[in-house]
This record gives structure tokens, C-alpha cells and sequence, in this order.
């Protein structure tokens, strides 16, 4: 810089190229090139190296391998430069060195950055969904659970369901609590391709799964499905469920079951609606407010989200669901009956009426028993008591080692199990409470009015 600055200089005061250079003990090129001002020292210019073994045809074969990994969408199992090199040399005789194959993939490699279009939904117009997982404690148990997400566009009101499972009960059964939520429907979900959806294809060529085209139009919203890898489809939902694990899901909730855990969500969710979201022109809560009068408004009757089939009671009084067998009373045994399988409970029915409830097991090959559905035949076949797996998987230590006392006395277990199963309500000692329920007897009756206070009874 300090010579083209003098360069500069003396060129301005009238001095030859000549004399600079003698002067100044530099190259005439030098003086020639920076006297006119027409080049800077700071701007170099690289000179271009033309690659002899990069032919078309070697960069075509390069070019062939990159559009296969395109096409695959397997980013565990796609061409490395490494792997190209391999390939040109023993496919095609390559003689370039590896460095030349890995500087034109990366640079083949290299696109121009993505723009995308900002947008903006109208009121009540649409609303975006995801899955997430999450971990929480249920009954002091650490477990992973499931999160439904979703989002209203306009407001970006947030709601978040907890469940075991992403199946097509539970995604069902999170829309209607959505939809109940909010006192409405949007006129559009948008939703990525996950099966508990889609059964074929993707976005705008994904074909549904039958239960939730049965939601969709008995809610008379439309089923957008966005393209692969294209999350900013549902950009508004991809950060909800990062947000909800690190905002309404910290510290870890300690719950006893998911329906406590949900009624934490709900509140914290409505917590969010005092935020301001940087542009917007008021709060999330504000903007929900006139979110939902333009919302749809709902059926006249709750859309059925339990997964239904029919089966035959087994010589061992349970029915299977899924991988998992559930007991119903023995009287049933050789029937046919039908099941609902909800989120989180099984409910067995013979001739539309309810005759087993049970809690949903998410195990696998697993027996779930009620004691009271065999109590029937344990009370003819008594010697099975000890060994009958429903003793066993519902009655605590304590019942089992005092069966176990009485095993020569049949008629003692037996009574034992049945006041396990059917516990007496406890004495009433208090005399005054007695009383009192006696004269609640003789008011209505119209008898015994000189009794007109506890004391008098009691004397």
C-alpha cells in the first residue's frame, strides 16, 4: 500500500514511469500498472486452472450420482465423494486423482441458499399439526411419551395432548380434543405424510386413511398433506414441539397417569396466551379471542375415535385386541362381542351393552384380568384358587399369604377373595349419626315429632 500510495504520488506530480521506478527501485512493469489507477493492490485476481481429466463425461457420470441420491431420499445410503472416485475409476478407467473428484463434488454439492415466501393465513383459516416425543414421569415411573402438537395460524395459539402411542386412535382422539378445545374448526389442516394419516403417496397426491377422511368430513375441514423434507410446509408446528419440550414439559412433569399430565398441559398451554409474537399486532390470547368466533362450528354429535372390531370370548373368558388379551365375565365365554379400543382404556360390549372396561396395556402378548370375572367359577372349581392367574395378577401379598394359610379350608378362601372383591362398608359407631338418619326417617314418615333434638333421642 505504501507504494502504490507514492506510485500514485509522484505519477499525479508529473514524474516519468521511468524515473519512478529508478527512484523508488521497483519493477517499470509495476510503476506501468498502478500509475493509471486502473488496478488496486488489494484486489488479486487467481488465475483459472482448466482440469484435463475432468471430461463432460466424467462430470456427467458425477452429476448421474448425485440425481440417484436425490431420487433415493436416503441420506444413510447416498454416494460419497470417495465412493464416486471408486466407481469412475473402476467403471469408466479414471486416471485423476481422488483430491480432483472431491473438490468438483463439492462443488457440484453446493446450491444456491433457499428463499422462501412469507405467509399469512387468514382468520380461522388453517391450523398445523406434528408428533413429538417427550419424556415425563407417570406414577414415579420414567417414561417416553407422545405429544400431539398443534397450532392455529392465525393466532398461533398452541395445543399440546400427551399419549402413549402415535396410533390412529390416539391421533383421532387428539383432534377432537383439539377441536373441543377451541370450541371450533378451521376450514384446513395441514400435516406432514405419517401413517396414522396417510396410507398412500404424499402431499398433494397422499391418500388417507380411512379414519381420518371420516374425521375430515364429519368436521368439514380440508386435509392438507405437505411434501417430503419440506417442513417449512408447517413451520409454525416444527417449533412447537421443541417449545413444548423445553418451556411446558420442564421441569419434568411427575404425574400419576396421562389424563393428570394432560390437564397440566392444558394449563400451561393457556399460560402462552399472554405472549406477544414479535410482528403480530396483539397478544397470542387476544388474537385467539377473534380467532374463534371466525372458527366453524362443531357437529351435533362427538366423532367416535376408538378403534372397533369384533371377536369371540375364548374357553378362558378374554377377548384380543391388538397383541393383548382382556378378560370379561365368564358368562360371556363362547359370545361374540365388540371392542373399543380408546387412547387409553378397552371397552368390551355384547349386544350394545358395556360388560368390561379395562385399562389399555401398551406390552405386547400380554393378560389382563378383572378377579371379579372369574369369581363365578372360582367359587365351583376352588382348588384352582392358588394357582389361577387372576388371583395372582390382582390380589396384593398380604391377600395371597392369607389364601395361602387357609389352603386346606375352601370356603375360607373362597370368602377371602370375596371380601377382597366386594369389601364390606365399614360399621357406623357413632350412636348420634345413627340418630340422626332415624330421624330423617320419621320426618318424612310424619311420626315421631316429639323428637325434636339429638339429646331427647339419646336419652
Amino acid at each position: 500500500m505504501q507504494d502504490y500510495d507514492e506510485i500514485r504520488r509522484r505519477f499525479n506530480a508529473g514524474e516519468s514511469q521511468r524515473h519512478i521506478a529508478k527512484c523508488m527501485g521497483i519493477s517499470r512493469n509495476t510503476v506501468k500498472k498502478y500509475c493509471e489507477g486502473n488496478t488496486v493492490p488489494w484486489e488479486r485476481k487467481t488465475p483459472e486452472r482448466t482440469s484435463t481429466v475432468l471430461t463432460e463425461d466424467t462430470i456427467r457420470f458425477i452429476k448421474n450420482c448425485l440425481e440417484e441420491d436425490a431420487k433415493e431420499h436416503l441420506k444413510k445410503q447416498s454416494h460419497t465423494a470417495k465412493r464416486i472416485y471408486d466407481r469412475l475409476v473402476a467403471e469408466t478407467g479414471f486416471t485423476g486423482g481422488e483430491s480432483t473428484i472431491r473438490a468438483k463434488v463439492r462443488e457440484l454439492k453446493e446450491t444456491t441458499p433457499k428463499a422462501f415466501i412469507p405467509l399469512q393465513f387468514d382468520i380461522g383459516e388453517a391450523m398445523q399439526v406434528d408428533w413429538g416425543e417427550a419424556t415425563v414421569y407417570l406414577n414415579d415411573e420414567k417414561v417416553k411419551i407422545n405429544i400431539f402438537c398443534a397450532r392455529l395460524c392465525y393466532s398461533c395459539r398452541p395445543f399440546v395432548f400427551a399419549y402413549h402411542c402415535q396410533n390412529e386412535e390416539s391421533f383421532l382422539d387428539a383432534f377432537v380434543r383439539t377441536f373441543e378445545t377451541m370450541d371450533g374448526v378451521p376450514k384446513k389442516v395441514i400435516f406432514d405424510n405419517g401413517r396414522v394419516a396417510v396410507k398412500d403417496g404424499f402431499g398433494k397426491h397422499a391418500k388417507a386413511q380411512q379414519g381420518y377422511t371420516q374425521l375430515s368430513a364429519h368436521y368439514s375441514f380440508n386435509a392438507v398433506f405437505c411434501n417430503p423434507a419440506e417442513g417449512h410446509e408447517k413451520g409454525l408446528v416444527e417449533g412447537l414441539v421443541g417449545w413444548a419440550r423445553r418451556n411446558i414439559l420442564v421441569p419434568v412433569p411427575k404425574v400419576a397417569d396421562i389424563e393428570e399430565l394432560n390437564t397440566l398441559l392444558i394449563e400451561r398451554c393457556q399460560h402462552y396466551e399472554s405472549h406477544t409474537i414479535k410482528g403480530k399486532p396483539a397478544t397470542v390470547g387476544e388474537m385467539y379471542c377473534t380467532e374463534k368466533s371466525s372458527l366453524q362450528k362443531l357437529p351435533g354429535c362427538r366423532f367416535e375415535t376408538a378403534k372397533c372390531s369384533n371377536a369371540r370370548v375364548n374357553a378362558f373368558s378374554t377377548v384380543r385386541f391388538r397383541t393383548n388379551s382382556y378378560s370379561v365375565p365368564v358368562k360371556y365365554t363362547g359370545r361374540d362381542v365388540g371392542i373399543k379400543g380408546y387412547p387409553e382404556t378397552i371397552e368390551i360390549y355384547y349386544n350394545g351393552a358395556l360388560i368390561a372396561t379395562h385399562k389399555r396395556c401398551f406390552g405386547r402378548n400380554q393378560s389382563i384380568y378383572h378377579l371379579e370375572h372369574y369369581m363365578p367359577l372360582l367359587d365351583m372349581r376352588r382348588r384352582a384358587i392358588l394357582d389361577a392367574a387372576p388371583v395372582k395378577q390382582n390380589v396384593p401379598t398380604e391377600v395371597l399369604a392369607e389364601l395361602r394359610k387357609n389352603s386346606g379350608d375352601y370356603s375360607r378362601m373362597v370368602k377371602i377373595l370375596h371380601d377382597f372383591v366386594e369389601p364390606q362398608p365399614p360399621e357406623i359407631k357413632d350412636p348420634v349419626k345413627i340418630i340422626a338418619v332415624d330421624l330423617s326417617q320419621y320426618d318424612r314418615l310424619g311420626v315421631g315429632k316429639e323428637v325434636n333434638s339429638y339429646e331427647h333421642a339419646l336419652n
